[in-house]
């Protein structure tokens, strides 16, 4: 695929489309082989503050990763959008909060905690949504630039891995910006890849 050539409004559009596209048995099959893969992470035993996201749009499914980190005693934060600077903050989470499902729908579609958050240097390793990845590791979101805008201020941590349906991960270069942040790794129901960081 041509660098020049891709049109990323439309790239974007069409990977929504295929995203939303992905029944509750296939979501199911590649949550369970994600965290197959991440069973033997050795950055997920190490990292004790982990990063991850609740579900709204089609993303790789969270829920049985999140109990598995429960499970291993990891403390789980999930983001909650700042209004001030549309910057990202991580809000620690009991198993008690996200068993009960106590949190606030978000304008844009997506569930988020309401108590105070922490920077995102605060964390050991966060677990991206995206829309897709290319062959170096840098990471298409959905646009807003929440995720590349929190991150750009933290250069040494937190380990950021992105989680993607097999699809995502796109076997070209995309155009990128000097604010657009990469992947240390990328998780798949196929493969665990690591990118030169």
């Amino acid at each position: 695929m041509n660098t020049a050539a891709i049109d990323l409004k439309q790239l974007r559009r069409d990977l929504r489309r295929q995203r939303r596209q992905v029944n509750i048995f296939q979501q199911r099959q590649a949550a369970q082989a994600i965290l197959k893969h991440l069973r033997r992470s050795p950055m997920l035993h190490q990292s004790q503050k982990v990063g991850l996201y609740l579900d709204a749009f089609g993303e790789i499914a969270t829920k049985n990763l999140i109990e598995y980190c429960f499970k291993l005693g990891k403390q789980v934060y999930l983001p909650k959008i700042c209004n001030m600077n549309q910057h990202l903050h991580w809000v620690k989470i009991s198993r008690q909060q996200f068993y009960s499902r106590r949190f606030a729908l978000h304008r844009l579609g997506m569930l988020e905690p309401q108590q105070r958050g922490v920077a995102v240097q605060h964390l050991d390793m966060l677990c991206m949504p995206l829309l897709a990845c290319d062959v170096t590791g840098m990471r298409l979101g959905m646009g807003g630039g929440f995720y590349d805008r929190t991150l750009a201020k933290a250069k040494q941590r937190p380990y950021r891995l992105g989680l993607a349906h097999q699809f995502q991960k796109l076997a070209c270069v995309l155009p990128h910006q000097a604010w657009d942040q990469p992947l240390h790794a990328l998780c798949t129901p196929e493969s665990y890849q690591y990118f030169n960081r």
